[in-house]
């Protein structure tokens, strides 16, 4: 009878764990900071999560989307040590890299007062309910600067 038990164990953990193994982790970065060694960090950690797998995803409201800006300023263009990457820079480089989607809060254009052309190529304004659904997926951990 153990025996018997045991081997069901065994079947029900190999059905099982093909499919868990197929859940790829997922990781919505939310960065609202002005500080562009915080945006620069958030950059760093949403690039190594995506190098080692994860589904990556970000949202930039408030100051931080000035990152998204084709006219960006300084503070999100300008390099930082110790590698000379700037926040801008680094998302651009996470964009074109990985299969990350970056978006900006869908009240920041009406409220900078500029349209979706405003914003660098790939990037565009997020659908709430579709970012709700992010962060309510069991799979996703949620990073916030």
């Amino acid at each position: 009878m153990k025996q018997i038990l045991t081997a069901a164990c065994l079947a029900a953990t190999t059905l099982a764990s093909p499919a868990l193994a197929d859940e790829q982790p997922k990781l919505l970065t939310m960065l609202t900071a002005p500080d562009a060694q915080t945006q620069l960090m958030a950059m760093v950690l949403t690039m190594n999560a995506a190098q080692a797998g994860a589904q990556t995803q970000v949202l930039l409201c408030g100051p931080a989307a000035d990152m998204a800006l084709k006219d960006a300023p300084a503070s999100a263009t300008a390099p930082q040590a110790p590698k000379g990457m700037s926040p801008q820079g680094l998302m651009q480089m996470i964009m074109a890299k990985t299969n990350t989607q970056v978006q900006v809060c869908a009240i920041y254009l009406p409220n900078k007062g500029v349209g979706p052309d405003a914003l660098l190529d790939g990037i565009t304004p997020a659908k709430p309910p579709a970012i709700a659904g992010a962060m309510l997926d069991e799979n996703t951990k949620i990073m916030s600067f």
